[in-house]
């Protein structure tokens, strides 16, 4: 049976530390998720198209997820060996560091293809660095949670994600309406692209002394020194997780790949439709209006071939529609805790995930211009409030399930990897995919919602295949039998 005693860290603790670490993790990476689309592919990729430089971008973007599985590697073999606390600050720190720099970056008018190489190496170190944390901070909420109340302490690492997005958007609202454009508002002003940019990169640096001395504070959990007490603790935890749970590894990873996608289309593929012109001629002028500003020439044929619609939104106004998405993203990851915890895990996502699949094949329903703009608005708002609401629903029990699916001894290594694995299948190349697919329906975004909608199957299969891990005793499960082999 389960111990009653009381856990190692207190309640607002435990909270706190999985909270704060993880918005500030989220917040440095929606940082260059947002920069990515308005900044760097004209500052460290620029070129004659624009969808080469976004391409180039998203690419840089989505190297960070090919390093978040060697991150969690290296950080779970210490978490599942040394402890949870001291992996939880270097992963940090690793973090902050990463992205503190990126905000002192030179671009590629200053040196050049160092620029853009200097950029992918800190992209790397925040990908490496994420991880390693977000498992980290499920484990810190989950073996210090009281019984029954696993999966709703669950939700606190997970409620960084949208808290980290909030903030991050709303530092780049403020700086682009503290430094407008002088004559289009549609365009990024000569001192938002000089220095503006860098403000929310090291501003992170606050934020991580903040999250240091939460963490610093953390002893480590009862179940951990447990495990330690009984033999349990692997000098290789890594070799462990593979021979002896690579099905739930498996598993753990296509149970995350819808959320994956879903979160990136929602986030990076709707900023950057929602606020590509919706017409040619729009487009057309504001190109050449932007290439007269730069002295370079305009080629309208040239321009007109690569050209596919998004909706036409304004920078501002569409980020404040997703913020009010996000709005719901917060309260239903913090609503599937209790939920989970009453109805089990794999049944509250096996219908989340149905209404996933039935979302992306609605994608045209809400989100082709209309002939009324406030129509448009109002469906695309819909459609962002929905889909958030979704990836709420959805991401919330991770923080619980994951962690759930492996003994203690190689607990933080398991869900490491099956969480940052899946960010390569569903993460790294889903704002590329989402691009290519947008362009090859020419403009209509019914491809990508295709796109999503398979990537749900995938996860309802896994979610099928999984037994319910609402009653995985942590106490009991220490994974000293499979470690004897080791």
């Amino acid at each position: 049976m389960s111990s009653t005693a009381a856990p190692a860290n207190p309640r607002s603790r435990v909270i706190t530390a999985s909270l704060v670490g993880t918005t500030i993790e989220f917040y440095d990476f929606y940082a260059y998720a947002t920069a990515a689309v308005l900044v760097f592919p004209v500052l460290f990729f620029p070129s004659d198209n624009d969808t080469a430089s976004l391409l180039s971008s998203f690419a840089v973007f989505g190297a960070a997820m090919v390093a978040r599985p060697i991150g969690a590697m290296v950080f779970g073999h210490f978490g599942d060996k040394h402890g949870r606390k001291a992996t939880l600050v270097a992963s940090l720190l690793t973090m902050g560091i990463a992205t503190f720099l990126i905000g002192l970056l030179p671009n590629f008018q200053q040196v050049g293809y160092l620029a853009p190489i200097l950029l992918l190496v800190l992209r790397l170190a925040q990908g490496f660095a994420l991880g390693g944390e977000w498992s980290g901070a499920a484990l810190v909420a989950t073996e210090n949670a009281p019984q029954g109340k696993r999966a709703w302490y669950g939700t606190f690492p997970q409620l960084g994600a949208p808290l980290g997005f909030i903030i991050a958007n709303l530092l780049f609202l403020a700086i682009n309406w503290i430094l407008p454009h002088a004559e289009n508002p549609a365009l990024k002003s000569e001192a938002f692209l000089s220095w503006g940019w860098r403000i929310p990169f090291l501003f992170s640096a606050v934020m991580v002394i903040i999250g240091l001395w939460v963490r610093l504070k953390l002893v480590e959990s009862d179940t951990f020194k447990k495990a330690e007490k009984k033999g349990a603790i692997r000098k290789l935890p890594l070799a462990t997780v593979f021979r002896h749970h690579w099905k739930q590894l498996i598993l753990g990873t296509f149970i995350m790949l819808a959320t994956y996608v879903l979160f990136y289309l929602m986030t990076n593929f709707t900023l950057a439709y929602g606020t590509k012109a919706a017409s040619l001629e729009t487009a057309s002028a504001a190109a050449q209006a932007a290439a007269e500003a730069a002295g370079k020439d305009f080629d309208a044929a040239a321009f007109a071939a690569q050209f596919y619609p998004g909706l036409g939104f304004g920078y501002t106004d569409f980020v404040l529609m997703q913020i009010i998405g996000v709005v719901f993203f917060g309260i239903f990851t913090l609503l599937s805790g209790p939920i989970a915890d009453a109805v089990g895990r794999r049944k509250l996502l096996l219908w989340v995930t149905g209404l996933i699949i039935v979302f992306g094949l609605s994608f045209n329903a809400f989100l082709l211009p209309a002939l009324d703009a406030k129509f448009t608005g109002a469906l695309t708002q819909a459609f962002l409030v929905f889909g958030f609401l979704l990836m709420g629903a959805t991401f919330g029990p991770m923080g619980a399930l994951l962690p759930e699916l492996f003994p203690t001894n190689v607990r933080y290594s398991g869900s490491a990897i099956s969480y940052n694995v899946s960010s390569i299948l569903g993460a790294a190349v889903a704002p590329l995919i989402a691009l290519k697919l947008w362009e090859w329906a020419g403009g209509s975004p019914w491809l990508v919602g295709i796109y999503l909608s398979a990537s749900g199957v995938l996860t309802f299969v896994a979610l099928i295949l999984t037994p319910e891990t609402k009653d995985h005793d942590y106490e009991e499960d220490l994974g000293v039998a499979a470690a004897v082999e080791q």
